[in-house]
């Protein structure tokens, strides 16, 4: 077995099973320094035992890769592998065979783990038709949010990798805070650039229930906007801590995703499970459209959608109701239609 895809693929399945950061960020690390080396060094350090001594490479990665290259599945990658042989969650599975992409994801451009390409390769090899690439706007500068000019190197990026990955292709796109006043956080001629844009709050997430209603509507009255992101903003588990929904008036809310034809995302993250029950059946009963998306922010958490899959069959949505059921031109028609 190959050192790098060994180091790669136990990166992977530890991003799927929420796995701490800072033991995927080694063996990610540790799967591109060996990419830098020359062959016949990377095969004398294997030979000699002495891969740990480079920089990036501990005693547990160096395993992994010595063991590769002896030709097995190295012992603890066939304990992942093992692990994953199962959906993350039980049900859902009609639902995630109707799945063409995922319509929120996130690159080492903000505050994701990889690289675009490592990203849409993954998509691919997940059976995805699309994947959308929804980095951050400028004002989460927690998130190294794209201004506007990073955003449009982006978008060359994405052009001349979508002639390498053709006919799969990445969608140009941006996940855009809702500011204060509803207003949203990047250029209007921007915006109306792009294949898909999801707009969430991320800021002053305790605001009267007012005005948060009012922000989030006209956040979804604007024509840009495609996708209304977890729209509670609550965290239930993770390393992250916990935090409350947002208050708002989910019936205003909800008929405005209606009428503008505003999909609400289920965001497939387990430490988010957004919307909650309660508000995903009145979503439904509202007649609203949905999205179901990972919130992907590296590889092995696009597998995510299980998650997400599973709350929309238990809730009973139907196929229609679904735009990342779309095929990619429908659903750029219908993300262009406004």
């Amino acid at each position: 077995m190959d050192p790098v895809a060994a180091l790669s693929r136990v990166a992977y399945l530890l991003e799927r099973e929420r796995a701490e950061s800072h033991r995927v960020k080694a063996f990610r690390k540790a799967a591109r320094r060996l990419v830098s080396l020359p062959p016949e060094e990377l095969q004398q350090r294997i030979t000699e035992g002495t891969l740990a001594a480079l920089p990036d490479v501990g005693p547990k990665t160096a395993r992994v890769a010595t063991e590769a290259a002896a030709g097995g599945v190295p012992a603890y990658l066939a304990d992942l592998e093992d692990r994953a042989a199962f959906p993350l969650v039980e049900g859902g599975e009609e639902v995630r065979s109707w799945l063409r992409g995922d319509l929120h994801s996130h690159s080492d451009w903000s505050d994701g783990g990889s690289p675009i390409e490592e990203m849409a390769r993954t998509a691919v090899a997940a059976g995805h038709d699309y994947l959308a690439l929804t980095d951050h706007s400028p004002r989460l500068t927690v998130a190294r949010g794209l201004s506007a000019e990073r955003l449009r190197e982006q978008l060359a990026v994405v052009a001349r990798l979508n002639t390498e990955l053709a006919p799969f292709r990445i969608l140009t796109g941006i996940e855009v805070d809702i500011l204060e006043d509803g207003s949203l956080d990047q250029e209007d001629d921007l915006l109306a650039e792009l294949d898909v844009v999801v707009a969430s709050v991320h800021s002053k997430l305790r605001m009267d229930a007012a005005a948060m209603t009012r922000r989030m509507v006209r956040a979804v009255a604007d024509p840009r906007v495609d996708v209304l992101g977890h729209c509670t903003g609550r965290l239930i588990t993770g390393g992250r801590g916990t935090r409350p929904e947002s208050a708002f008036d989910a019936e205003i809310v909800f008929e405005a995703c209606r009428r503008f034809d505003v999909a609400v995302e289920i965001n497939s993250r387990p430490e988010r499970r957004d919307p909650p029950t309660r508000l995903l059946t009145l979503a439904a009963e509202t007649g609203c459209r949905f999205s179901i998306d990972t919130d992907a922010h590296a590889p092995g958490q696009l597998d995510f959608l299980d998650h997400g899959c599973a709350r929309a069959q238990a809730a009973g949505l139907s196929r229609d109701r679904i735009v990342n059921a779309m095929g990619v031109e429908d659903l750029l028609a219908w993300t262009r239609a406004a």
